[in-house]
């Protein structure tokens, strides 16, 4: 049974991606700061905090226990109820950008720091940052939304170093940024009116297309940042 990681398990991006892998008759192991939502005979839900890193490398050595085709980390913020994404610097506050650092770059960071020993030696491993195209610094033509599109800068560059150390020591791993499109979930609602209704997909659909790009992904795409369709998008 091929097995799959599912970290930041609790997002609806993530849900929609345990329900398909599971579908697909799968290993499924989910890592979240929250309790299972989900029951499954083939789903293993681990409840971690990962600034933890004891715990998390406990938690990561029952994970790797079996052979791990793909891993998925779908960590994100870009909104609450006091904070919504800004429309000038002048509303840039020190609070919001480092809650949009901590979930969007640090607790990746955190996962990859732990996980490298194990991909270090797992031959054909596939790792699937969600990340945003409004991260792209070279396709930024509308400005706003500063805390957001700082923080999806950030955790590309991080994909990008980190698949740079990778490769050196595993030249089959394939580590990327995926731009998973914009989604029904909670992080756009507030948006969602402003989507074409032919550009807003539902979780299963934008699970079953990052399913599909983890399907294809090979070693010589490390380092890129993909769109949802598979194709490279500018850094």
């Amino acid at each position: 049974m091929a097995k799959v990681i599912i970290v930041g398990a609790s997002g609806g991006i993530a849900k929609g991606l345990i329900q398909h892998y599971l579908a697909a008759h799968w290993q499924v192991d989910a890592l979240s700061r929250q309790p299972a939502t989900i029951e499954h005979p083939a789903l293993n839900w681990y409840r971690v905090d990962e600034s933890d890193e004891t715990a998390l490398k406990s938690t990561l050595e029952h994970c790797f226990i079996e052979e791990v085709d793909t891993i998925f980390l779908c960590q994100g913020w870009l909104h609450d109820e006091q904070c919504q994404p800004e429309k000038a610097i002048a509303q840039l506050k020190p609070e919001q950008l480092q809650r949009a650092m901590e979930v969007n770059v640090v607790s990746p960071a955190r996962y990859l720091q732990a996980m490298m020993p194990w991909l270090f030696r797992s031959a054909g491993i596939r790792v699937l940052v969600l990340s945003a195209k409004v991260g792209s610094i070279s396709d930024n033509a509308l400005g706003g939304w500063y805390s957001y599109r700082i923080s999806k800068a950030a955790v590309n560059m991080l994909v990008k170093t980190a698949s740079i150390e990778l490769h050196r020591r595993n030249k089959t791993a394939s580590l990327v940024a995926v731009h998973p499109g914009t989604t029904a979930t909670a992080l756009s609602a507030p948006f969602q009116a402003n989507v074409p209704v032919h550009q807003l997909q539902q979780p299963e659909q934008t699970a079953s297309r990052l399913a599909q790009v983890a399907a294809d992904l090979t070693s010589e795409k490390t380092g890129h940042l993909l769109h949802w369709d598979g194709s490279s998008l500018p850094y």
